[in-house]
């Protein structure tokens, strides 16, 4: 049996139960395991451009209607996110049901999750801090992009936040 050690773990642990451990620390296991020159990631850099220019055209990453939908005042946001729901789960489903695979080849997998009292906190502490700020972490770079320079401060508490549940991850509930 091979061991593998990661500077994440600090610990040995058998093969076999990589993806189980990899699953529970919430890093992406269906990493490709080709490797592709520096230039590829261009066209990542394009989809989150023309993701950028998506959100600021429909109004998601605009403070009032996130203020909106906190009041219930409108709908907007909700239809916004159902909408991303319902297209999500039929993408999962059709590349379940379909055995899709990357572009490739390589097979996409998908890996159960157990539900924990730390998502409640984790989702009650997320949404206080969307409805103070008017910003989640997908439309940041978006808002700072259009010019609203303040929002350079709920992305360095967004990554101090992330920063310290790395650090206190292990003395959290889970």
């Amino acid at each position: 049996m091979e061991n593998t050690t990661t500077a994440y773990q600090q610990t040995t642990i058998p093969a076999e139960t990589d993806a189980e451990v990899r699953s529970l620390h919430a890093m992406c296991i269906n990493e490709s395991e080709i490797e592709h020159p520096w230039y590829h990631n261009l066209i990542y850099m394009a989809a989150g451009a023309f993701f950028g220019i998506v959100l600021v055209k429909a109004e998601v990453i605009s403070w009032l209607r996130i203020q909106e939908m906190f009041r219930l005042e409108s709908f907007h946001m909700y239809g916004v996110i159902g909408t991303a729901v319902v297209v999500g789960a039929l993408s999962v489903f059709l590349i379940k049901k379909l055995k899709a695979r990357t572009i490739y080849g390589e097979p996409i997998t998908f890996h159960d999750k157990t539900f924990n009292k730390g998502q409640i906190i984790g989702g009650l502490i997320f949404g206080l801090g969307w409805a103070m700020t008017g910003a989640c972490p997908g439309p940041l770079f978006a808002q700072i992009g259009t010019g609203a320079t303040v929002i350079v401060v709920a992305l360095a508490s967004a990554i101090a936040g992330t920063w310290l549940y790395g650090y206190l991850r292990e003395r959290l509930p889970h």
